[in-house]
């Protein structure tokens, strides 16, 4: 007896027409919604990062020279303020240092090492009148030559009518130290227009009593720190940024002022970026 066999033949699976049009106009839906998407988020990324490079550009933070314009001289010396003074910088930095018979001057010790040749000079340890004989050694009839050393009072009256501000760099040191250093530099200046803290810390920046302005070192400023200074009405002042990465950090982090001891330089990168700034429609 043979068994019949018997095979179930498929039919293909077919869309409809009507289903068939859905999925198309779906995707086609989908393909029209995506590209304004993307290019939304992308133009809001750009106006994030444009915003960031340029805001600083309704607020330019002061262009300070460390010690004068050190890139075309010695710092602290008659030619590096005249140097600094022809950029048209808007402050300058001027360390303080008090001989052994109390005179101030506009010298680190690091600069009394360069000039004298011996790396264990100490300003406190000298007397004004030797540092005079040694800045004597220095002087030039060309004033952009001239590497002589300076009062402070003979750097203030240098600098003070041509720059908004002055910072007074005081450096504490033996065989003194702070005895009657206060004293001294209000006798001269008549207030102080910044002290720089010791550290970075930020408990300890905001513990400066009525201090106005807030000297960081300019590796640990970040939008942060900004945020919690600025809230509390501190000015940040960046030091010392001689480098052109750091220097658009500190930019764009918004920063009150930059002490540099390249301003030229900084000076031409600021222009720079505000030129492209302003290519890019911001404004």
């Amino acid at each position: 007896m043979k068994r019949s066999s018997t095979s179930t033949v498929r039919k293909p699976l077919r869309y409809s027409s009507r289903k068939l049009i859905r999925n198309i106009i779906l995707s086609l839906a989908v393909l029209t919604i995506l590209p304004p998407i993307f290019f939304h988020f992308r133009l809001r990324r750009f106006h994030q990062m444009q915003l960031r490079k340029c805001r600083w550009l309704s607020d330019p933070p002061l262009v300070c020279a460390h010690g004068g314009d050190s890139s075309k001289a010695s710092p602290n010396t008659m030619a590096s303020y005249l140097s600094a003074l022809q950029s048209r910088v808007d402050c300058v930095e001027i360390d303080a240092s008090r001989s052994s018979d109390g005179v101030l001057f506009a010298l680190h010790d690091r600069d009394l090492q360069r000039i004298s040749g011996n790396a264990s000079s100490k300003v406190g340890y000298m007397s004004s009148n030797e540092i005079r004989e040694l800045s004597a050694s220095h002087r030039s009839t060309e004033k952009f030559n001239d590497e002589s050393i300076l009062t402070i009072q003979d750097a203030l009256m240098l600098t003070s009518n041509s720059v908004q501000q002055i910072i007074l760099d005081v450096k504490v040191g033996p065989p003194f130290y702070e005895k009657e250093l206060a004293k001294d530099i209000i006798s001269i200046v008549g207030y102080i227009v910044m002290r720089e803290p010791s550290t970075g810390a930020r408990t300890n920046l905001l513990r400066m009593i009525g201090a106005e302005v807030v000297g960081v070192y300019h590796p640990l400023i970040d939008e942060k720190l900004m945020r919690v200074l600025h809230r509390r009405n501190k000015k940040v002042y960046a030091w010392t940024v001689d480098d052109e990465e750091s220097m658009q950090k500190v930019l764009f982090d918004h920063v009150d002022a930059i002490v540099t001891s390249n301003p030229t330089f900084l000076q031409r990168l600021m222009q720079d970026i505000r030129t492209q700034c302003l290519e890019e429609g911001y404004s």
